[in-house]
This record gives C-alpha cells, structure tokens and sequence, in this order.
C-alpha cells in the first residue's frame, strides 16, 4: 500500500526555515524551522508585521519591496540577522512570489543558516585536533616521568643544599606539566549515562554557583516544562555547564545576569547525522563579551582571555558534551553572550 505524505508534513519537516507574508508585509505561515531560528511559535507570529519578528534587518525589508514591486525572486546571501534567543546568526535568503488560489499575493521567504555547517565544520576540526593532542600528552607524559626520576635520584647523591634547590626546581616543574597534561587528557573515566531531567541539572549547577558568589548576580530560569529526559552521563553534565557558567560569572567580575534557557529542537545536524528532535541549553550573560579575536579559538586548549586561566575549561565541556553525542557553539557581542549546547532526543539504548 502507498503511503500519502501531504505537502503540509513535507513542509513543517523542511531544514530550511520558510516563511510567508502577504502584501502588508504581515506573516501568515511559519514552518517547524522557521519557529525554532526565529524562536516564535505559529500562533503568535500569525499577522505581526514581519520586522517585529527581526527587528532592524532593513535589507531584507528592503528586499520584500523589491521582489513586491518587480515580481522577480531574488537571493541575499550570508546575511547577518539578529535574534534574541540565539544571538548573531548567517543566513542566505531566498525571496518570491507566491499567488494563491484566491488571487491573493503573498511573498516566500526561505532561510538557509550557514552557520549551522560553520558550527559542524568546526566542531569536526577540533574532534581531530582534541585526539592529535592526546596522542602528544601520552607520548610527553612517559619521558616526563623518567625526567622527574632521574632528578630524585640525582639529589640524592648531592650533599649541596645549593644544588638540591636545582633538582627541586626540575621535579616541581615536572609535576606542574604532569598535571597539565592530565588535565588536557581529561577525564578517562567511562560515562555512567543515565535518563536525567536537564532542569534537575542546571538547578544543581545554579545552587553550586550561588554560594560561590553575592546577590550582585542574578540568575533568571527560562525552561521548556516540555522537555522529556535525556540519556546521559550526571557528572559530566554538572562539569560542562559548571564550567560556562563559572567562565561566565568571571567574565562579568561576579556582577550581572545569567539567563539559563531550554528549548526544544527540530530537524538538527550533529556530527553529519540528521536527529529530528533534539534539546537545546543556552547560557546567556550580560557581560563585555567574548574578544573578536578569541571568537573562532576559544574551545582549543591553552586558549585564554585571563592571566590566571589556564584554557582547558571550554576545551574540556566541549569533548564531555562530544561524549554525550552534543554539540557546542557560541555567539557574542557586547551585552550579550550565549553559548548553545545541543543533544539528540531520540531514544538511544541504553548500553
């Protein structure tokens, strides 16, 4: 027996974002997509004028016009919107116009995020980059340990308290760069994966972070009550939003706000695999905002922005929330920093 897919299922499981809008320039349709780029649902969008839905993108208003006036569809490519849930996003955009039935013209957008493939490409380079440095920390850890050896046991047969100073210098050292290194290898540990509440996790990371610090930071819950359980590691959870969370408090001198978001997600890409449901954490804080020249390095090791950072804590979230089939991205302007951490919903077994 054939099975009869409507055009209305192919459109609301469409990647790309569709909206329509009539001749005011009102919206009328907004596919699965386009509700999660834009974070509005169908119903509250349904007749607002279009720039309510993204505020001061004068070229693509002008564009509307333009496809009005002349009936000739046109493309804007790597357009940067603004959205408040997300933050900065790149997107191409395809402009037409479609009749109806009733005679009625109504003009269709189509967005494309290239930033979603920038996200993918990345987070790929930094998986083959995270195995090239543990293959070197084990390699330096093994002669590192005979470096240390041979120092013991050089002060031994010295009697100078002068020159045992020297020895004491190369075993501290030795211990400082063994430490690093077990930090850059992370933890070896096998997850212990389990079905969680998100909102039970980031509650527990927020009480951890509140008796860090004063009431000069606020946190403000924002949670989808919707969303159902994820199969995944507790720990390793705790220490992944601990870790953002933290950076942030610091960025911000302990002073501001942190908004933690929930959000449900349709239709993702993590790793070249195509989920169709999956679950979206947003940390939002209103500090200065990650420098533009750390933007595209920030989750490699030994990359810091402070004098007394050591670089691993974003290196280290990002293989966790890899180890729990995540992906990390983030975006930031003055005011306005969010990191987005993502997983698959669908059942996995649980192995």
């Amino acid at each position: 027996m054939t099975a009869h897919i409507s055009c209305q299922d192919i459109i609301e499981n469409l990647v790309v974002s569709i909206v329509i809008v009539d001749e005011q320039y009102r919206v009328v349709y907004l596919n699965s997509a386009a509700e999660v780029l834009f974070d509005i649902s169908q119903r509250q969008a349904e007749f607002i004028p279009f720039q309510t839905v993204l505020p001061g993108e004068e070229q693509l208003f002008l564009g509307l016009k333009r496809v009005k006036e002349s009936g000739h569809a046109i493309i804007e490519r790597e357009v940067k919107i603004y959205v408040p849930a997300h933050g900065e996003l790149v997107v191409d955009c395809s402009i037409k116009p479609a009749d109806s039935e009733g005679g009625n013209a109504f003009l269709l957008l189509e967005f494309f995020q290239l930033d979603v493939q920038h996200r993918i490409s990345r987070d790929e380079s930094l998986q083959a980059q995270h195995q090239v440095v543990r293959g070197l920390a084990h390699e330096i850890k093994n002669p590192l340990g005979g470096l240390r050896g041979a120092a013991q046991l050089l002060e031994r047969q010295l009697e100078s308290d002068e020159l045992k100073e020297y020895t004491q210098i190369i075993i501290s050292e030795a211990d400082r760069l063994q430490n690093l290194l077990s930090n850059m290898l992370g933890p070896y540990q096998q997850s212990k994966k389990d079905w969680l509440n998100i909102h039970a996790v980031l509650q527990r990371v927020r009480h951890l972070v509140k008796s860090e610090v004063d009431q000069r930071l606020v946190f403000v819950g924002d949670y989808d009550p919707s969303l159902p359980e994820i199969w995944a590691d507790m720990d390793q959870l705790v220490q992944i939003f601990l870790n953002i969370v933290r950076n942030a408090v610091q960025a911000m001198n302990g002073s501001g706000n942190i908004i933690l978001r929930t959000r449900i997600q349709r239709n993702i890409t993590i790793e070249n695999k195509f989920h169709r449901l999956g679950m979206e954490i947003q940390i939002e804080d209103n500090g200065p905002g990650v420098p533009k020249s750390m933007q595209e390095t920030m989750f490699y090791p030994l990359v810091t922005g402070r004098a007394e950072g050591t670089g691993l804590g974003l290196y280290l979230s990002q293989n966790l929330i890899h180890r729990n089939n995540g992906v990390i991205s983030c975006s930031s302007r003055a005011g306005s920093t969010v990191f987005s951490i993502t997983f698959p919903l669908e059942k996995v077994s649980a192995e």
